[in-house]
Formats: C-alpha cells, structure tokens, sequence
C-alpha cells in the first residue's frame, strides 16, 4: 500500500508493468484483454485477488485519476462517478510513458528477486525515468501508516529536479523550489487555496490543501444568473454534487437553487450549470456551496514512501535527491552492462581474427 521512492509503484502497480512490458503490449501493438492481463499478474507474481488487480490496472489508464496515464484503456474506464467494465470486456497496453518506465530493465539496471513460489524472478523497483512518485502521486492505507501524495506538473517536477542535481552546496530551500513547483497540478483542475500549510508540506511532508471548483456565473434568461462550474477538485465527480445539492435543498438547508444540470459531454468537457433562482444573488449562493458541497475539499498531503523498504515522511527536496540517486544508480549500472557486452564481444572478435 505504500509506494517505493524509486520508482513511485506500490508492488502491484510495478507486477503489472512488468508483465505488460514482457508481454509486449507496447504503444502500436494490438490492444490486450484486460483479463488475460490480470490473470497473467496474478498467476506469476501477485497472488491475491484478480478485482485487486483489475483496480490497480484501471487506475492506472484513467486521465481523471493519473497526470501521466501508465495505461492506455480501450473500453470503458469508468469515469468519476461511475465503475469501469468487467475485465472480460475491457482492453489495455502500455502507454508512451510507461514506457520510459520499464526501458532498459534488460540491462541489470535493477536488482531481481524471486517471486512468490520461487520460480520466476521479479524486479524490485523499475529504471523509472519518468519522476512518478512526484507527477502522478499516490494513495494508500497500510496497517498503523497511510500515504497521500499530490500529483503535479511534469515540466515544474523537471525545473526542480535539474536545481536538486546541479545546486549542491549550499542546497535549495524550499522556497527555491516552489518557485519552480508552486503546488500540485490536479489532472481535473480546480483552484487551490493555500493558507501558508503547503509551504509547510513540501519542507516536513505533511500538510492540508484545500482544492475548490473553478466556477463563473453567466446570465441564462433576462432575469436569472447561473454557476456554471467546469473544474472539480480531485475525484470528485459531477453526479455527486447533484446529489449533495438535492439532498440539501430536501433537507431545506439551501435555498435559490432553481434546478442543477449536467451538460458535461465529449467535446466539452466538464459543465455543470447550478440555475438560481430570479433575485438570488449568485456569489453569496456560490460561498455557500462551497461550504456545503464537495465544490471545495481538503487534501491532506502525507508524503510517505518506501526508502530502502523503511518508510519515511519527506519532503519535496528528499524526494527529488532520492529520484536523481535512483537513476544514476541506474545509468552507472547500464553503463557497466554494455561495456561487459562490448567486452565479451571484443574477446570474440580477437578470437576471429586469431
């Protein structure tokens, strides 16, 4: 439940690469059931229930839930208020940047250990060129610890990556890196209001955001006004404000709402439009909403990760060092492995000219 610093993956998450990659369901190949996926995990290397799995896999192909997307779902992914399909129905393969993710894991870049009966080896982390941890974050409930990492933007995660690896002494402050990095990047937008704890959660790893909808009003007649909200905190859904703002009108706790529709659809995006009623001022509905609704939620930020298979709370500085240690403990590695190839190579081709 909690994910590795290296590469960012809990243990099934990385199964679940692996396999894809050994697979062959790269970008261009055909699409694969997704069942033939999950009983492939769990009949090598998970051995715990296939719902678990297909889970884990969906998360990972759904843009709502992941910046960077380490699957390409084709079927239905579910969206934020609905469950995906059954596995039988589902395909899936490996996206662009999963791929970057399990490249040259052929070239002892990373330590193998055995599987749960012993018969195949497994890795421990991925090569992990893309910053996972960071870009995509994590979630996850262990026994007496939990994890709660915010996604953000690939470029900043870059920006502040590049300062970690060439500012050394004296090292950056954190108030240097959030002006590469000023706070996570939800993938379904929202606004955040940061009351001066996320300073406080990039320098120790914990802290509360809270994250609002982005909302503007527009006339919709002569005589009404409309909140029409087109970004949502994260993982929320739309059908889950309706509900919240019907059961609240029922309960007579929210008045000068007229009707609440949701004109979401493919071209564009998300529209939720919250009609008021004539003479209802619509900024002081819209506070209100934000106080009552999910249209405004906290985030509770707890950067817990797996250093050296011990968990630790860090910051943004230690995550970055901890990203930038990783892959050159890699590119040393991959290094070594292809001068001991060109070697063994050399050896024979002396052979042939002897």
């Amino acid at each position: 439940a909690i994910p590795d610093v290296r590469d960012g993956l809990k243990p099934v998450q990385r199964r679940i690469l692996y396999v894809m990659n050994d697979l062959g369901l790269r970008p261009g190949t055909p699409f694969r059931k997704s069942a033939g996926v999950v009983g492939e995990v769990m009949g090598k290397y998970h051995p715990h229930g296939d719902s678990a799995i297909y889970e884990a896999m969906v998360r990972m192909g759904q843009s709502f839930a992941m910046s960077v997307p380490l699957v390409t779902p084709k079927g239905n992914f579910g969206s934020l208020d609905d469950p995906p399909a059954a596995y039988r129905y589902t395909e899936a393969r490996l996206s662009p940047a999963a791929m970057s993710m399990v490249a040259e894991i052929d070239e002892d870049t990373v330590d193998f250990g055995p599987n749960f009966d012993g018969e195949r080896e497994e890795p421990g982390c991925l090569p992990a060129l893309l910053p996972n941890l960071l870009v995509n974050g994590a979630s996850g409930i262990a026994v007496g610890m939990a994890t709660n990492m915010a996604p953000h933007n690939l470029a900043e995660v870059a920006a502040a990556i590049e300062l970690v690896l060439t500012q050394r002494r004296p090292r950056p402050t954190v108030d240097e890196l959030m002006a590469l990095v000023p706070g996570p990047d939800f993938p379904c937008g929202g606004i955040l209001i940061d009351d001066g704890s996320l300073r406080e959660a990039y320098e120790t790893g914990r802290g509360t955001i809270r994250v609002r909808a982005r909302a503007e009003i527009e006339p919709i007649s002569s005589r009404r006004q409309g909140i029409v909200v087109t970004e949502l905190p994260y993982m929320v859904g739309p059908e889950r404000v309706q509900a919240k703002i019907r059961e609240l009108i029922l309960a007579g706790r929210l008045e000068g709402v007229a009707a609440v529709i949701d004109l979401s659809d493919r071209n564009h995006g998300l529209r939720l439009v919250i009609e008021c009623k004539a003479d209802v001022n619509p900024h002081a509905l819209l506070n209100r909403l934000y106080r009552l609704t999910p249209l405004e939620e906290s985030f509770g930020i707890n950067n817990v990760a797996l250093v050296n298979g011990v968990p630790y709370t860090l910051g943004l500085y230690e995550l970055c060092q901890h990203y930038i240690d990783h892959r050159l403990d890699v590119i040393v590695r991959r290094t070594e492995y292809r001068l001991r190839r060109a070697r063994d190579r050399e050896h024979i081709l002396a052979g042939l000219l002897i």
